[in-house]
């Protein structure tokens, strides 16, 4: 009978006392009903009054302990009597401190129960398998310097990791600004595609809905430093939907909204200034673009409709803004 696979922790927090009141209330119950896990609880009580019993335990012998603490007691009188030396001799004291604090820094636990536990660990298989009292005696002397020099030697390690650890992360720093700096800015197409993109996303296609051009225009006043035509082209295909601000090279832009069939065109218009070079139609990421400059005024109408469709508008725009 064995208990249950979701009890068995719980069993040794109970033994341990290291439930709350609420899953050792619980767990008490459970043990009431359950045989299994009651069994397997009663083992683990016994099993832990066997390890309590005297004479389990194993303890260093007190001559062991004896000599681990003379030596190391020794060791630390050098050390402060070397340090005092050094101190007291100008020109010798700051070298001679770094060493001193080296021997010293080795074992920060010096004379303290844990030191000589530790010691008492590393020499006890070496005092057993001699079985003489002079041989223990030069193990000894040889694991305690063992662990002296290791005990640097994980400091020396801690020092090599922090080392390497600010290397790294200077180096991901660096990394980051050149990646930063070297970034390739967007061009105009990949902006204007990225705004058509957004506004059949989102709930935000135009700031004005209307059909009405003497509403849109009027409504662009005052909100960027140009005039955008605003033409209705219900009559050649294109319906007006409204109009919206949008914010493309660095720049806040008009979008004039137009529908062909079931497709939306966003003509974006902005003063003609120098730009980086852009093909006056090009096919992006599956949307075309087109661009033509009139008036003073740059227009680029975006669209996943036909490239002839856009000419068609464009065509439209031209006539009708040179009367």
């Amino acid at each position: 009978m064995s208990a249950c696979a979701d009890k068995e922790l719980l069993l040794h927090g109970l033994l341990d006392g290291e439930l709350d009141a609420a899953n050792t209330l619980s767990c008490e119950a459970h043990l009431q009903e359950c045989a299994g896990c009651a069994q397997e609880f009663a083992r683990l009580q016994a099993l832990r009054s066997r390890l309590r019993t005297p004479g389990v335990a194993f303890e260093a012998p007190a001559a062991l302990r004896a000599r681990i603490t003379a030596a190391l007691g020794a060791t630390a009188g050098e050390s402060r009597s070397a340090a005092g030396e050094a101190r007291s001799s100008p020109g010798v004291g700051a070298a001679f401190g770094m060493g001193t604090a080296s021997a010293v820094g080795a074992s920060p636990e010096v004379g303290s129960p844990g030191a000589v536990n530790q010691h008492a660990g590393a020499v006890r298989g070496t005092d057993h398998a001699a079985d003489e009292i002079g041989s223990g005696r030069r193990a000894d002397v040889v694991d305690i310097g063992a662990a002296r020099s290791g005990g640097a030697g994980r400091r020396q390690q801690r020092w090599v990791a922090w080392g390497w650890g600010g290397s790294v992360a200077a180096l991901a720093a660096s990394l980051a600004f050149v990646l930063f700096v070297h970034l390739p800015r967007l061009g105009v197409s990949d902006e204007l595609v990225a705004s058509h993109v957004r506004s059949l996303l989102a709930a935000h296609l135009v700031d004005v809905q209307t059909s009405d051009r003497h509403v849109v225009k009027p409504w662009f006043a005052g909100k960027v430093d140009f005039s955008p035509p605003v033409l209705e082209l219900a009559d050649r295909g294109f319906p007006l939907v409204g109009g919206r601000l949008d914010y493309i090279h660095d720049r806040v832009v008009a979008a004039v909204v137009y529908k062909r069939r079931q497709h939306i065109i966003n003509v974006f218009v902005w003063p003609a200034g120098t730009r980086e070079a852009v093909p006056a139609a090009a096919r992006h990421d599956g949307y075309n673009v087109l661009g033509w400059s009139q008036r003073g005024l740059e227009f680029w109408a975006v669209s996943d409709v036909d490239p002839a469709d856009l000419r068609q508008l464009q065509a439209a725009f031209t006539e009708q803004t040179a009367q």
